[in-house]
């Protein structure tokens, strides 16, 4: 699965940016405040999209930078999606929480304290 970080302008305004991803196929998935989400229907591709100043942004980048620089994280993060992808998930919520502590435990190396 891929997860690709888009940022926006203005989350509010949908129609400058959910249409074309609807168009070509993508399915909308979450609706939050600040936060929106795209998926393909295979599920193998997620957008999600935040805006410009979200805090969460620099969290995602940190964690994708931490992946990038560490062999030993990378799989450890591939490891645990793998494993979680053959379960059934009563929706993305539970999916999320259950790699919510491995990634917590990656981003903690990258501040150690």
């Amino acid at each position: 699965m891929v997860d690709i970080l888009v940022t926006v302008a203005d989350i509010t305004a949908e129609e400058d940016y959910l249409s074309p991803l609807l168009d070509v196929g993508y399915e909308l998935r979450i609706r939050e405040p600040g936060h929106r989400m795209v998926r393909t229907p295979a599920l193998d591709v997620h957008i999600h999209l935040l805006e410009v100043k979200h805090p969460s942004v620099s969290a995602y980048l940190e964690f994708r930078n931490r992946l990038r620089k560490h062999a030993q994280d990378r799989d450890l993060y591939a490891r645990t999606k793998r494993e979680l992808l053959t379960q059934d998930w009563p929706d993305m919520n539970a999916y999320a929480a259950a790699k919510a502590e491995v990634i917590k435990d990656i981003l903690s190396r990258a501040h150690p304290r």
